[in-house]
């Protein structure tokens, strides 16, 4: 087992017997991950900032439920994810979607950005409309599957499909404008 794991499952413990010395060395060594994937779903660095408390506060009530199958991580990112989806509904972000037909919907090819840093690429990414941007990110970034992605944002698989394409042209073209 590799030392970092080990530390891993010694402060999850530890966190789940009370120790909040434990729960901040957590809070240090993952929220700058946990940050960013709050800022690629939400609309504003306050809005991710609210998400990454909001995250913090699940994962310190439900670590105590952590299995140690899997890894701690992505345990957690899962958590932030929701948890951002969760305050966009809240927020009412989520905006009336154009349906195609199912037929229409050709996938666009990758997406390159060459040199592009990750900041630029998270300002360009944040610029899409919240239903875009939610379901470009599900996809994408961290691999749900569009029948996942229609289970939690309470959509069809088509519509995910749908607001896919759309993301990546709209995309494409702020790519394109930005290497031009």
């Amino acid at each position: 087992m590799s030392g970092e794991k080990h530390d891993d499952i010694s402060l999850i413990k530890a966190c789940s017997n009370g120790d909040h010395n434990a729960f901040n060395k957590i809070y240090n060594k993952y929220s700058g991950i946990m940050y960013s994937i709050c800022l690629r779903y939400m609309n504003s660095h306050n809005d991710a900032q609210d998400a990454l408390q909001e995250g913090f506060i699940k994962v310190y009530n439900k670590i105590s439920s952590y299995s140690f199958s899997g890894s701690f991580e992505g345990w957690m990112k899962r958590i932030f994810i929701n948890t951002s989806i969760e305050l966009i509904r809240k927020k009412k972000y989520h905006r009336d979607i154009d349906y195609l037909k199912e037929s229409e919907i050709k996938m666009t090819s990758k997406i390159e950005i060459g040199s592009m840093d990750a900041k630029k690429m998270i300002d360009i990414i944040q610029k899409l409309p919240q239903g875009y941007r939610t379901v470009f990110n599900m996809y994408v970034i961290d691999g749900y599957s569009h029948k996942e992605i229609s289970k939690v944002l309470s959509i069809s698989e088509s519509t995910s499909k749908t607001q896919l394409f759309k993301a990546r042209k709209q995309l494409q073209i702020k790519l394109k404008g930005w290497f031009e």
